[in-house]
């Protein structure tokens, strides 16, 4: 399944208020209630929205992230921009490290032309897309997957990141505090993460403006740290006095300027 933008817009707006009414978003987009109705029934059954009575709320549930079928949909031609972006980044022959979650997955994916390409990931669905060029050259821990996200997290996967000084390293975040502050859900999302940054000549950060508020419990690392921030647009005014500052702003790029 994939999402309109009006239902992209419908979870923004549910985001930022909590709940909202059918009537109320029916208004604002000007269609009939019907129309929000089976769009939020979609959004719900997608597991982005709860229903309530006379509308929607939105799951505010920081300890537990959304699945990441529901990720994967959300936001998709944002994480396209994105990752086009990216790919015109690396080239051919590099070595990459790939961190978990839906928009590094999007990145490999525009990376699939590319050849000779040395591939560090815990993230099974980058493995995977990638591995349809034979060329490339896929490593990946052992031990226990962790489903349904299709990933692998510990000890075990930091010390494989340490084991390699890789060109590239195209992480995501689980949300970004309004102090730059990075958050994940869970505490080894944020050490693999820092293995991954340790050990690479340039580390892009890739995120969607969404995950800019979002909340999650577990943090490490800020906007400080990556080489390269990659965005599809900038966020809204509320921290967009943070990307301004000097030393974050040089590292900037946004994909939806590049695309023009």
């Amino acid at each position: 399944m994939n999402i309109s933008a009006r239902q992209q817009d419908i979870v923004e707006l549910i985001r930022q208020r909590g709940f909202l009414s059918v009537q109320t978003l029916a208004d604002h987009f000007m269609v009939t209630p019907q129309t929000i109705r089976r769009n939020i029934n979609e959004l719900c059954d997608a597991n982005l929205l709860r229903r309530r009575h006379g509308g929607a709320e939105y799951i505010d549930a920081p300890s537990i992230n959304l699945s990441y079928d529901s990720r994967r949909i959300s936001y998709p031609e944002e994480k396209k921009a994105i990752s086009i972006c990216v790919a015109n980044m690396i080239p051919s022959r590099s070595s990459v490290s790939f961190g978990i979650g839906t928009t590094p997955e999007f990145v490999a994916r525009a990376m699939l032309n590319h050849e000779d390409l040395t591939v560090i990931t815990n993230n099974v669905n980058v493995a995977v897309t990638l591995s349809a060029n034979p060329s490339n050259r896929i490593i990946m821990p052992g031990g226990v997957m962790r489903l349904p996200d299709l990933d692998f997290l510990g000890p075990h996967v930091e010390e494989m990141y340490r084991n390699y000084r890789v060109d590239f390293a195209v992480f995501g975040v689980g949300g970004i505090d309004p102090d730059g502050t990075f958050v994940d859900f869970d505490r080894p999302e944020v050490l693999v993460r820092a293995a991954m940054l340790q050990n690479c000549r340039t580390s892009i950060l890739v995120a969607d403006t969404s995950k800019f508020g979002r909340l999650a419990p577990a943090r490490g690392g800020s906007l400080a740290d990556p080489d390269m921030i990659v965005l599809n647009a900038l966020p809204d005014v509320a921290v967009t006095p943070l990307l301004a500052d000097s030393t974050i702003a040089a590292k900037l790029r946004l994909a939806n300027e590049d695309s023009k």
